[in-house]
């Protein structure tokens, strides 16, 4: 018998205008032992789905069919045996460690918790068990007094899985578990469920829109669509040969790096319907899904391995249609490089912060430039200075030592010049929901800007801006609030406000870390549209290597405060030198072989000597090194910082000698 049984569930929320149906019908089995992955985009119905299972729903959600846990049937349990099944035999890790974790309290009473909750352990036991589950997920015990703001990202996701796993239950399920992480961390998480659910003999079900995610991890998927199951089979079998047209543009709204199909091509579901309506709705799917579904290429092994082909030869051998897409974005990228002057431009950029009585070195020194019209992405891990440097281009941080130039002249940081200069150079926050005031309207978001400096003609201003953003007719959306927005208009309504100021550069931090695949794409056409109206250029932090292989023309690669290897996207990403880049790229889904690296980058207020990769070099550790005569070199010399050139080039002692 499974251990876990939809039958025929249903869940539909009453709300002030009617009824509207989450969950239509979804009948799926889960045996113990298994995973199962639900995959689809935002309002498909998964997260309903998922809180359902234990009776988390609110109060105006009604639930349809049976859910049977061990033969028994959930939603007729009585209230004391629902407690006790939760945590006890059921638990879940919800999305957002950050806002899963109580702030004000330490890591440890929280695991600690269920277990005292259901009487598993007295207090002094209790202790013991924590010290345990955070061994098992690879935290150090003293980890324990911490607070949740005390860790990273990836530490605080450990966290939840450690405290799902306290009471040691047969099911767990897991929303979402991944978002918003960096690849290395996601792929340190992944590997980490993998093996608990593998040695524990834990059921898992888990839930995410990314198809890759899910194929990595689970032995069967179910995609959901509108509120139904519309395909459902082993993995790799969903993943790589998908039936349905909706699970082939999902697969296809992820880009492959190396897929010339992909590359200044973003792409996604399409829009999402209204609200699923039953025998009314019609699946929805892009202009150019029929063709590009069929031919949803892989990466080369070869490629991910860092021996990728000249690109030229890649081109030909990926068909006709791709070779001239690969062709024109080289030459795209190469006339950036060459012909055009640095518009942004950081010189020798350090940036020191106070940490516990010692000196962060947050940048230290980084040469970047971007030039007029280009897309350049700077990639790393959480904490690798990303956001740092961005915001030191920005002029919101002021540099150690160094300087930021902008079209030749160096960045002044009196209120004038910044004022002025803030006109030119745009930000584009993360999080649309966090950036916009709840209380102000699209037009007053909008607004802001040109307020603060003075600008006549506000109202057509403002429409303007709305429209580039892809908001039309922009007064149908004046007088909307944050709430009444989707999350892709919302973050086109971040991006308008930018625009409202006719900029010249924008500063995009993780545009889309928070969106999902059918908005993920729309908002990557509109960077690239942006781009060829109105000759803006772009600097775009991201964890995504797939982001920048869709859109950027250059890539800088980030490891504890320095650039480690830059150029030309399709140089650098199919062909990479560093290890620490080669190290990237190895965890995405079609890698032959991954590295996951072991830790976290440095302390950066006690930086090593020598390369500062050197302690987590797979290089290193493999003896290549060794072979190659350079690992003196690699633990004591400290290698000169990347100059800011177009050609791609890599700070690696070992690089040097095979190159």
């Amino acid at each position: 018998m499974s251990l876990l049984e939809l039958d025929d569930v249903s869940v539909t929320y009453r709300i002030a205008s009617g009824e509207v149906p989450a969950v239509r019908g979804v009948s799926l089995a889960l045996d113990a032992g298994a995973a199962l992955g639900v995959a689809g985009e935002s309002g498909s119905g998964k997260s309903t789905l998922a809180m359902a299972l234990l009776r988390l729903l609110p109060k105006d959600a009604q639930v349809g069919g049976r859910i049977l846990l061990d033969g028994e049937d959930v939603l007729t349990m009585k209230w004391g045996r629902m407690r006790a099944v939760r945590w006890a035999e059921a638990s879940i890790v919800f999305q957002g460690a950050q806002h899963g974790l109580n702030p004000v309290r330490r890591i440890g009473e929280q695991i600690a918790e269920p277990l005292l909750v259901h009487d598993l352990a007295k207090p002094e036991a209790a202790r013991a068990r924590v010290a345990e589950l955070l061994d098992q997920v690879g935290l150090p015990a003293w980890r324990a007094r911490s607070y949740p703001h005390e860790l990273s990202g990836g530490q605080r996701q450990r966290i939840m899985i450690a405290m799902a796993l306290a009471c040691s239950p047969r099911l767990i399920i897991a929303d979402e578990p991944t978002t918003a992480l960096d690849v290395m961390v996601q792929a340190q998480v992944l590997t980490l469920i993998k093996d608990l659910v593998a040695e524990h003999g834990i059921s898992l079900i888990m839930i995410s829109h990314d198809l890759s995610v899910l194929a990595d991890v689970c032995d069967q998927l179910a995609v959901m669509y509108a509120g139904r199951v519309v395909e459902h089979g082993p993995s790799a079998e969903v993943f790589h040969d998908a039936k349905h047209p909706y699970s082939k543009a999902l697969a296809a709204a992820f880009p492959t790096v190396g897929d010339p199909v992909s590359r200044m091509a973003p792409q996604g579901p399409g829009r999402r319907p209204a609200r699923p309506d039953g025998a009314a709705h019609r699946l929805r799917l892009p202009p150019a899904l029929p063709g590009r579904a069929r031919h949803v290429r892989r990466p080369r092994r070869a490629a991910l391995a860092g021996r990728a082909q000249p690109y030229g030869g890649l081109c030909a051998r990926q068909g006709r249609r791709g070779g001239r897409l690969m062709t024109e974005t080289r030459t795209a990228a190469e006339e950036v490089g060459t012909t055009r002057s640095a518009l942004l431009e950081a010189r020798d950029l350090h940036v020191e912060f106070a940490s516990r009585g010692r000196r962060a070195r947050a940048v230290d020194g980084v040469n970047l430039a971007i030039g007029e019209g280009e897309i350049v992405a700077l990639v790393g891990e959480s904490g690798c200075g990303k956001t740092t440097l961005a915001r030191t281009l920005l002029g919101l941080e002021r540099p150690t030592s160094g300087e930021v130039r902008y079209d030749g002249a160096g960045l002044g940081y009196t209120t004038k010049a910044l004022r002025a200069y803030r006109r030119q150079v745009q930000l584009v926050l993360q999080d649309p929901t966090g950036s916009l005031n709840p209380r102000h309207t699209v037009y007053e978001a909008v607004a802001e800007g040109p307020r603060i400096h003075g600008l006549a003609d506000e109202r057509d201003i403002v429409a303007t801006a709305l429209s580039r953003a892809g908001l039309r007719p922009p007064e149908r959306f004046f007088q909307r609030y944050p709430h009444e927005l989707s999350g892709g208009q919302r973050q086109r309504v971040v991006i308008a406000g930018a625009l409202a100021l006719n900029p010249k550069v924008l500063v995009a931090d993780e545009p889309v870390a928070s969106l999902d695949a059918s908005v993920r794409g729309e908002i990557l056409a509109l960077l690239l549209k942006l781009r060829a109206e109105l000759g803006l250029s772009a600097l775009v932090v991201t964890h995504d290597l797939g982001l920048a292989w869709n859109i950027a023309d250059r890539v800088a690669v980030m490891y504890l405060g320095r650039i480690v290897e830059s150029g030309p996207v399709e140089q650098v990403l199919t062909a990479p030198r560093h290890p620490y880049t080669q190290a990237l790229l190895s965890v995405l889904p079609e890698s032959p072989e991954r590295i996951v690296l072991t830790g976290e980058p440095p302390d950066p207020t006690r930086i090593p000597g020598g390369c500062r990769f050197h302690a987590r070099c797979q290089v290193l550790a493999s003896g290549k090194a060794a072979e190659a005569g350079v690992d003196g070199r690699c633990r004591s010399q400290l290698l000169d910082i990347l100059p800011a050139v177009p050609d791609a080039q890599a700070a690696c002692h070992y690089a040097e000698t095979v190159s």
